[in-house]
């Protein structure tokens, strides 16, 4: 509500029949004027931040620890660049669960596979073959004469531990395991940890800010100005009976 505070007004024409005279209008926030505001966050990135979202952090409970006061919620939210809270915060675990079982429509369909991942491999002078991470799919396959000599043996990395492969001219997903098998539900949990690291304002700019949105926020004088904090426009769905 903080953040509706700070926004201008945008007169329209009343839609209402029993308006008193043409020059009727509804105030509504001029919600555009946020784009002003992001083209100032790109140019002032020495300002910011970066914050990791724990487990049960809200954006007023991150603007009370940042900057000793709830209410600044707004500027969390605005300097993290989130347009729909609903779908770019993080969500508890068993919130990812439940989203994942109606996305996919079963757990079954939530548990199939929806890509393979590279695993490292080097060779014995530890020179990287495969890079790790990269989205493939089940047909990925490489050539094993790279860089081979009569000597060289390739090394698989895991997580549960390194594996020689065997000495062939290729290696694939099937047969070799050099890719690890990626779920729908993992691949919601990758999606939402992703959305735990944002950029906030620094502390130390809390109140330059504050008084830079005010600024950036209202009107210049234009045929349409009224006062710094309202525009005029007209309402051409509005036809007068």
């Amino acid at each position: 509500m903080g953040y509706f505070r700070e926004l201008p007004d945008l007169a329209y024409q009343s839609p209402l029949l029993h308006k008193n005279s043409s020059r009727d209008y509804v105030l509504v926030k001029n919600l555009f004027r946020r784009t002003k505001l992001f083209d100032f966050l790109k140019n002032n990135v020495s300002v910011l931040d970066k914050f990791t979202i724990g487990i049960g952090d809200r954006p007023d409970t991150i603007a009370e620890e940042l900057y000793g006061d709830a209410s600044l919620d707004y500027v969390v939210i605005l300097v993290a660049g989130i347009i729909n809270i609903n779908q770019e915060w993080p969500l508890p675990d068993n919130k990812v669960y439940d989203f994942a079982l109606e996305k996919y429509g079963s757990e079954e369909k939530m548990n199939e596979i929806k890509y393979y991942e590279t695993l490292e491999i080097v060779d014995d002078q530890n020179r990287q073959i495969l890079p790790p991470d990269l989205i493939v799919d089940v047909d990925f396959k490489i050539d094993g004469t790279v860089n081979k000599f009569p000597s060289t043996r390739y090394t698989l990395k895991a997580m549960t531990g390194n594996r020689q492969l065997d000495d062939k001219d290729e290696f694939t997903v099937a047969t070799d395991n050099i890719a690890r098998a990626v779920t729908n539900l993992e691949y919601e949990y990758t999606i939402n940890e992703g959305k735990r690291e944002i950029n906030v304002l620094a502390p130390a700019y809390i109140q330059l800010f504050i008084n830079d949105l005010r600024d950036i926020v209202r009107y210049d004088k234009s045929s349409n100005y009224i006062s710094p904090n309202i525009a005029g426009t007209e309402n051409t769905n509005v036809v007068n009976p």
